[in-house]
C-alpha cells in the first residue's frame, strides 16, 4: 500500500510538472509584455475610432466639406474606422487572454478583414496623391463621378487581392506571434510564394511609386519649403507604418524558416495598425477647415490644432478676387474647395490647385 501511494504521488507530481511546462511553452511572451501589448493595441483602437469618427462626422455635418477630394478622405476614414471596430478586437482579446482563443473561421475573418481594409486605405492614399497631382500640376479639377469611380475601383481592386487567398491562392493563418491572423507569409510552396510576391508588388510597392511620383512633381511645381515639409511628413508616416511590416513579411516569405521571431513580427503589425490613428490627423484634421470645424464641435481641441497647424499652413489670407487661376499655385486646402461664397478670408494650406466651380 505504501508503494502504491508513492507511485500515485510521483504520478501527480509528474502530471503537475508537465502541465506547468506545457503552460509555460504555450505563452510566447511574458505576462507583462502581454499587458503592454493589450494596452498598446487598445489605445490604437480607441484613438483610431475617435479620430476617424470625427472626420466622417465633419464630412456629413458641414455641407461645404462635401467635395470630391474630401470624399476620398472620407473613404480612408471609413476603412480605418472599420479596422478600429472589427480588425483590432481579436488581437486585443488575445493579448488580454495571452493566447489566440478563436477558431479557424475567426482567424480567416481576422486576416481577411484586416488585409482588405489595409489595402483599401493604402490605395486611397495613392488615389488622393494622384488627385492632388492633377489638380496642382495640371490645374485640373476632379468631380464627384470621378471620385466615386476611384473609390469603386479601389474596393474592387482590394477585394480581388484579399479574396484570392479565400479561393486557394495562399491562405489566412495564425501569425508567428499567435495574436492575430494574416497571409501565410512563411509558406515555401511555390503557389503561396508567388502570391506573396505579386501581393507586395501590387499593394505596397505600386502605391509607394504612385505617391513618390505625384508628390515629387507637386514639390517640383511649387518650390516651397513648407510644402516639402508637409510632403515629407506624409511620405514618412506612410513608410514608418507600412515598411517594417513589408520587410518582415518578405523575410518570412523569402528568408529561412523561423527567420522572424514573434517579437519582430508583432511590432511591425502594430505599426501598420497605428496608421488608423495618423491618417485622419495628417490628411484631414491638420488643415484649416478641418481644424476650425472640429474645434466648433469639440472646443477643447482648439489649442491642440493650433500646435499641429504650424506644420501645415504657410500664410493666412485669401484673395477671393483672383478668380482666373490658370496655373498651379497654392490656393485653399481641398477641404475648403466648396462654393466660392465660403472662401472669403479663409486660411490657405499647402495642397490646393484651382478652385472648384
Amino acid at each position: 500500500r505504501h508503494v502504491r501511494f508513492v507511485s500515485v504521488a510521483h504520478a501527480m507530481n509528474y502530471f503537475n510538472e508537465s502541465r506547468t511546462q506545457t503552460s509555460a511553452e504555450r505563452y510566447i511572451f511574458a505576462s507583462g509584455t502581454y499587458k503592454l501589448l493589450a494596452f498598446t493595441i487598445g489605445t490604437i483602437g480607441v484613438l483610431g475610432f475617435c479620430n476617424n469618427a470625427v472626420v466622417i462626422i465633419l464630412y456629413y455635418r458641414f455641407k461645404r466639406l462635401r467635395t470630391p477630394t474630401n470624399l476620398l478622405l472620407a473613404n480612408i476614414s471609413a476603412s480605418d474606422l472599420l479596422v478600429s471596430v472589427v480588425g483590432i478586437n481579436f488581437t486585443f482579446v488575445s493579448c488580454v487572454k495571452q493566447e489566440w482563443l478563436w477558431n479557424s473561421a475567426a482567424c480567416v475573418w481576422d486576416g481577411f478583414s484586416n488585409s482588405l481594409l489595409g489595402v483599401v486605405s493604402l490605395m486611397t492614399l495613392s488615389a488622393l496623391a494622384y488627385e492632388r497631382y492633377i489638380r496642382v500640376v495640371h490645374a485640373k479639377v476632379v468631380d464627384f463621378p470621378w471620385a466615386w469611380r476611384a473609390i469603386t475601383h479601389i474596393w474592387l481592386y482590394s477585394l480581388a487581392w484579399t479574396g484570392a487567398p479565400l479561393l486557394g491562392w495562399n491562405r489566412y493563418t495564425l501569425e508567428v506571434h499567435q495574436l492575430g491572423c494574416s497571409l501565410d507569409w512563411a509558406s515555401k510552396d511555390p503557389n503561396d510564394a508567388s502570391f506573396i510576391l505579386f501581393f507586395l508588388l501590387g499593394c505596397f510597392f505600386i502605391p509607394i511609386g504612385i505617391m513618390a511620383y505625384c508628390y515629387g512633381n507637386i514639390l517640383y511645381a511649387v518650390h516651397m519649403k513648407k510644402v516639402a515639409a508637409m510632403l515629407l511628413l506624409m511620405i514618412s508616416c506612410y513608410l514608418l507604418c507600412w515598411t517594417p511590416y513589408a520587410v518582415v513579411s518578405m523575410l518570412e516569405a523569402f528568408g529561412k524558416r523561423n527567420a522572424v521571431s514573434p517579437t519582430a513580427a508583432i511590432i511591425p503589425s502594430f505599426f501598420a495598425k497605428s496608421s488608423t490613428v495618423y491618417n485622419p490627423v495628417i490628411y484631414a484634421l491638420m488643415n484649416c477647415a478641418g481644424h476650425q470645424m472640429c474645434s466648433s464641435i469639440i472646443p477643447w481641441t482648439h489649442k491642440l490644432f493650433q500646435i499641429m497647424w504650424t506644420v501645415n499652413t504657410y500664410y493666412c489670407t485669401a484673395n477671393t478676387t483672383n478668380q482666373n487661376v490658370k496655373t498651379a499655385v497654392p490656393t485653399p486646402n481641398p477641404l475648403l474647395a466648396g462654393p466660392k461664397k465660403h472662401q472669403t478670408k479663409m486660411k490657405r494650406s499647402v495642397f490646393q490647385g484651382v478652385r472648384y466651380p
